[in-house]
């Protein structure tokens, strides 16, 4: 495509002007049909200076994922090497699912720039504005029984901190069972969604939203104050695919470690990273609303909440308020 080589020509030549007859001339087509392709970049966010008898340069180019980018910072042997880059999609989780039921391999990655329905836990939208976050979905065939899928979910929250705090320095931390914490504004959600057969898991998805690159005009009124990205938090942009790289090295090496040892070492893991033990908390459960401290988490994965009353209670499910 036309707009491909002008971008390229441009690219190779950082900081210079080409002018529309010499872009032209190279590329065999009209000085109107160049002005044409360079309108055309600018509405897909790169950005140009055009001077009269001078010509072109290329200015500043949209943070896109790149493919190559994002392999070249994996370290794993499964996870993200089959991986599958998407401008724009309803929600990855519904693209994997598609995938999942075509035979997808256990590791395989879909990562989109944008969502236009992103949802997390309770069905709740989840805000994907384009080239801002990481939004990706990861499929794991794992042969466990289905209700190790409530560890897969803590497992993840694990990864995705240690990654965030590696690659950042953002002091994050999680909220039971999965909600990504900076200073209680909320940067990261994570989804699993699991699909069984004979009490048994026959794949699960591990959907990640973190909010990376946001700046604090792209939250409406109603998240301002709850939600955060982790530019805000450290003042500087990060590296997608330096993160998404440091993600799946995580969740790998993690993933490995609970089908070798159990639950029992990401457990310890997860406390030590929590700002939920400890902690006054009031969780909503389908029976009512429960208050009491956070005590720590039982060896199947469930918050053990001493109650107000003294009663150890194991929370299976339900949304956590600190405080």
């Amino acid at each position: 495509m036309e707009d491909n080589k002008l971008l390229d020509m441009l690219m190779q030549t950082p900081g210079e002007y080409i002018s529309g007859e010499e872009i032209s001339r190279r590329l065999g087509i009209s000085r109107t049909a160049v002005w044409k392709q360079i309108n055309k970049l600018r509405l897909e966010g790169y950005e140009f200076e055009a001077i009269s008898r001078r010509g072109y340069r290329l200015v500043s180019k949209p943070d896109k994922l790149e493919y190559t980018d994002v392999i070249k910072a994996l370290k794993t042997n499964s996870f993200g090497q089959r991986l599958k880059l998407i401008d724009v999609t309803t929600s990855t989780q519904e693209e994997m699912r598609l995938l999942a039921e075509q035979g997808a391999p256990s590791g395989s990655l879909i990562i989109a720039e944008e969502q236009t329905s992103g949802r997390g836990r309770h069905g709740r939208k989840w805000l994907s504005p384009a080239g801002k976050g990481i939004w990706m979905s990861l499929l794991l065939r794992p042969e466990l029984p289905l209700s190790c899928a409530p560890q897969l979910t803590l497992l993840c929250a694990v990864a995705v901190c240690r990654a965030i705090r590696a690659v950042t320095g953002v002091n994050t931390g999680i909220k039971w069972p999965n909600d990504l914490l900076v200073d209680g504004r909320k940067v990261c959600g994570i989804l699993i969604e699991s699909v069984g057969e004979d009490e048994l898991i026959r794949y699960c998805v591990a959907g990640m939203g973190i909010d990376v690159n946001l700046g604090i005009e792209d939250y409406p009124a109603d998240l301002k104050g709850i939600a955060s990205s982790l530019k805000i938090e450290s003042g500087r942009d990060c590296d997608r695919a330096l993160l998404i790289g440091a993600v799946m090295n995580e969740f790998e090496k993690l993933y490995e470690l609970y089908l070798e040892q159990g639950f029992t070492p990401i457990g310890h893991l997860w406390e030590a990273l929590s700002v939920t033990i400890g902690k006054k908390i009031t969780v909503k459960t389908a029976r009512g609303e429960i208050q009491g401290t956070a005590d720590g988490l039982d060896p199947s994965g469930a918050l053990i909440l001493k109650s107000n009353d003294g009663q150890n209670i194991n929370i299976f499910s339900g949304e956590v308020q600190l405080g």
